[in-house]
């Protein structure tokens, strides 16, 4: 059976390898969610500025500020898809981080496992020598009160 040190020094470290893996999740969850709000923020601003280019359609736009305005709004969709490439691979980072942390969370609670249950094994030798004690201490008294009563009768011939 392992010893309980051991265990300990087990336990201790993956607690320590859980704590940094969770805070690896964290700060993967943060950049993702950084990333998301930033492809908000450019798909709105893509949407604002097509009814703008729209409006000066409806008004009448000349060559040159319809191209500029097509032009824009090209660069705003590649933008778009850069950054929807960055939450993509966010989100992969995100799922590996995580199911780090989980292995690493099913490690500690093994390890957490196996000292309770080799507390509970010493318990219960504990337990028995416990009670092989007292079943010798009282043996022994048996046989003291057996001898001691009959040191003190008398025979009778």
């Amino acid at each position: 059976m392992i010893q309980p040190a051991v265990l300990d020094t087990l336990i201790d470290m993956a607690d320590k390898q859980a704590e940094k893996l969770a805070q690896r999740v964290a700060a993967a969850a943060r950049a993702h969610e950084e990333h998301s709000q930033k492809l908000t923020l450019l798909m709105q601003y893509r949407e604002d500025y097509l009814a703008r280019y729209q409006r000066g359609l409806s008004h009448g736009l000349g060559v040159a500020d319809h191209l500029n305005f097509r032009e824009f709004l090209y660069k705003l969709d590649e933008a778009i898809d850069g950054q929807q490439t960055l939450v993509n691979q966010a989100i992969g980072r995100l799922d590996q981080e995580r199911s780090q942390w989980q292995e690493a969370e099913r490690k500690r609670l093994s390890y957490s496992t196996l000292s309770q249950r080799a507390l509970a094994q010493q318990q219960l030798e504990q337990a028995r020598r416990e009670q092989k004690a007292s079943d010798e201490y009282a043996a022994r008294m048996t046989r003291s009160a057996g001898a001691w009563q009959s040191a003190t009768t008398k025979p009778e011939c």
